[in-house]
């Protein structure tokens, strides 16, 4: 099959198409043949080198962790699913990835793809949308009537965030650069916030839930907007700061999200009812994976980058 590689951590430059054998079906895996597949921050700093002392890698190694495609086989062992079924991923991080055409994955990470989705459109949602869900749902426990901080509400993460926090009737206010503002307010953000015309943290007080996908100094003043000893911070990037946490009186956590099919099922069932869309920006053929994680890497993509397969 072919597939993206990379043999040395490096640049973008590292990354090659190469033919490789097709993946090792385990008893409880489903071989998905990828459609297509999405890119996320942790692909490129995995191929940077960034995240080797969490985890190990025999290299080679195919990178993307989040894919949409079809059933073509199944270990003995599998039991929701079957040749022919449309399906959608989050698949083990520390396997090889999607950036390929076909990946054997745990059936207990899949969840059928949502009818209404194309595969590109469901290859970007995984990712963004367990970590949204885990963040907001799992760990702050959002609720109709809370006043939810998303930062970087144009990015993948930001921009599920928001929809999600909507559907549970929140009020939502969020951070972004002047030429997202607009893109920002269609996904039902209530108020805006453009940093680069003024500083949040002397704008806002009294919310009840602080969506962090920044870090560093955005994280720090976020404690700042927080209702005192009620508030609740969870950042993606930080582990939790207990010294300004307890000067707050508020309760901070951190999330490496989980791959989690029931989840994501959860998430494609409000997808088919219309009240999540992707937010597909830049489409990519699978060739053509560098210019991809160059795009990724620089910081400046709006909602999600996908690479297609097939």
């Amino acid at each position: 099959m072919k597939a993206i590689v990379f043999e040395q951590y490096g640049g973008p430059d590292v990354l090659e198409l190469r033919e490789v054998p097709r993946p090792f079906l385990r008893a409880n895996d489903v071989l998905i043949e990828v459609h297509a597949a999405s890119v996320n921050p942790v692909d490129w700093k995995i191929r940077a080198g960034h995240l080797r002392e969490m985890i190990h890698y025999d290299l080679p190694v195919i990178p993307g962790w989040d894919a949409a495609g079809v059933v073509v086989d199944a270990g003995p062992e599998v039991e929701r699913f079957k040749k022919g079924d449309a399906v959608f991923s989050r698949t083990d991080i520390a396997r090889n990835g999607t950036y390929a055409e076909y990946v054997a994955v745990d059936e207990k990470y899949v969840a059928l793809k949502p009818s209404v989705l194309s595969y590109e459109e469901a290859a970007s949602i995984p990712l963004v949308g367990l970590t949204a869900w885990q963040a907001l749902v799992d760990y702050a426990g959002i609720k109709k009537g809370d006043r939810v901080l998303i930062h970087a509400g144009a990015g993948g993460v930001g921009a599920f965030g928001i929809q999600l926090a909507k559907d549970f009737c929140c009020y939502v206010t969020t951070t972004c650069s002047t030429p997202n503002v607009e893109f920002v307010r269609s996904l039902g953000a209530d108020h805006v916030i453009d940093y680069t015309k003024s500083d949040f943290s002397t704008e806002l007080q009294d919310f009840d839930v602080v969506f962090d996908t920044e870090g560093g100094e955005i994280y720090k003043k976020s404690f700042k907007v927080l209702k005192r000893q009620q508030g609740v911070i969870v950042s993606i990037l930080e582990q939790p700061d207990h010294d300004l946490a307890d000067r707050a009186r508020v309760r901070a956590g951190y999330l490496f999200m989980h791959p989690d099919g029931m989840e994501l099922a959860n998430i494609g069932e409000l997808i088919e009812r219309g009240l999540i869309k992707p937010t597909v920006e830049n489409v990519f053929p699978l060739a053509e994976a560098r210019k991809a994680h160059e795009l990724s890497e620089s910081g400046h993509a709006r909602g999600k980058i996908v690479i297609k397969v097939r």
